[in-house]
C-alpha cells in the first residue's frame, strides 16, 4: 500500500494562488411554481436575488422572504376588515 495520490485526483489546489480566487455565484436554476398569491409569489420571487450573491450574502435574503411569508401567514387569521357599507353600528 502506498500513499501516492493519483494522477487523476479531483481539482486539489497545488498552492495558495488556487486558494485565492474564489468562485463567482452561479444561480442554482430553481423552477418557482406560482401560488397564485400575488403577495407570496413577490417573496419567493425575491429569492432569485440570492442567485447573484455571495454565500454571507443570502442570510439578509432569506430573512426578508421569511418575514414577508410569516406577515402572509398572520394575515390569514386576522379578522376581516368590514367594507365602507358593513358597518352596522
Amino acid at each position: 500500500m502506498t500513499d501516492e495520490v493519483p494522477a487523476s485526483a479531483p481539482d486539489v489546489p497545488e498552492g495558495p494562488e488556487d486558494l485565492a480566487a474564489p468562485a463567482a455565484p452561479e444561480p442554482l436554476g430553481l423552477v418557482r411554481t406560482p401560488t397564485g398569491h400575488a403577495g407570496v409569489d413577490a417573496r419567493l420571487e425575491r429569492l432569485a436575488d440570492a442567485d447573484h450573491l455571495t454565500a454571507d450574502g443570502h442570510v439578509e435574503v432569506y430573512e426578508d422572504v421569511h418575514g414577508g411569508l410569516r406577515d402572509a401567514l398572520t394575515a390569514l387569521d386576522a379578522p376581516p376588515v368590514p367594507g365602507p357599507y358593513e358597518n352596522r353600528s
